[in-house]
């Protein structure tokens, strides 16, 4: 069990998941549902002051290699393009709603590349990305939960 807990928290710190990823593997083999969600949960937190501190002082010196810096600006242009209208309008609202969302392209990774890009100030957009990471894993927790008691 504490394998697959780790494994589920892995994949919630991952790009290729988050939680929305980690709750359903940690609950697909056959952890227990509320340790899944708790650890999960916290770790999608732990996003937030790693990518904070990625963007902040170590993304400009990776600027300099040409394939990084191709590929910074197409996932910039990607985020901006899904979140402007939405934080531009409904602030902290809408960084939270943007990462509330449980799809692929939404999360805390985009949401913290859009506080960086939009210039948001770091304590709400922490608190606003909270927020939506435990909303997001709200809803994937429940509706797994709800799906696989209900084929028992």
């Amino acid at each position: 069990m504490i394998k697959d807990i780790i494994v589920a928290m892995l994949w919630s710190v991952s790009p290729f998941g988050e939680a929305k990823v980690g709750i359903p593997y940690g609950i697909l083999q056959g952890a227990n549902i509320y340790w899944v969600f708790i650890a999960c949960f916290l770790a999608n937190i732990l996003v937030f002051p790693i990518m904070s501190f990625f963007l902040d002082k170590i993304n400009r010196s990776f600027f300099k290699w040409r394939p990084y810096k191709k590929g910074a600006i197409y996932v910039a242009q990607k985020a901006k393009r899904g979140s402007r209208d939405k934080i531009k309008k409904y602030g902290f609202w809408g960084l939270m709603i943007f990462v509330m969302i449980p799809l692929p392209g939404t999360g805390v990774y985009a949401g913290t590349i859009a506080t960086y890009l939009f210039q948001i100030e770091k304590r709400k957009a922490f608190f606003a990305n909270v927020i939506g990471i435990f909303l997001s894993s709200l809803i994937v927790w429940g509706t797994l939960v709800l799906a696989t008691n209900g084929s028992s």
